[in-house]
């Protein structure tokens, strides 16, 4: 199992953030660091350090891009427009897929995915 992990200053904030906002379950709560469950099984951590400002850290695959952002906008998430990849209400075409962007309280950049998914290849 793989786990992102993403750097930001504020803890408590991101604890407010990813677990209210998006509605992400804590496993695990440290001084330094807080886990939680990202769906499907999956797993990503929040630690103290220096964020990767404007940079896509992770993307969340979901069903329906289109109501992902809606219930998430409902919550207070501010999603971003681009002009490349071109996005028309929040959601971008690329390729097979499409995608939406936002940013955590620390200007990390986190992305919805729409479309299919590569086989593994062992």
């Amino acid at each position: 199992m793989l786990i992102t992990t993403v750097a930001v200053t504020d803890l408590e904030g991101s604890k407010h953030f990813f677990g209210e906002q998006l509605g992400l379950p804590i496993l695990e709560e440290a001084p330094f660091a807080i886990r939680f469950g990202a769906g499907a099984g999956t797993q990503m951590s929040v630690r103290r350090g220096q964020p990767n400002v404007g940079q896509t850290v992770a993307h969340f695959e979901v069903s329906d891009v289109e109501a992902a952002v809606r219930e998430l906008t409902a919550k207070g998430v501010a999603f971003q427009e681009y002009e490349t990849p071109k996005t028309t209400n929040f959601i971008a075409q690329i390729g097979p897929a499409r995608g939406a962007w936002f940013t955590d309280p620390d200007g990390n950049v986190f992305g919805l995915r729409e479309g299919p998914i590569a086989a593994s290849r062992g």
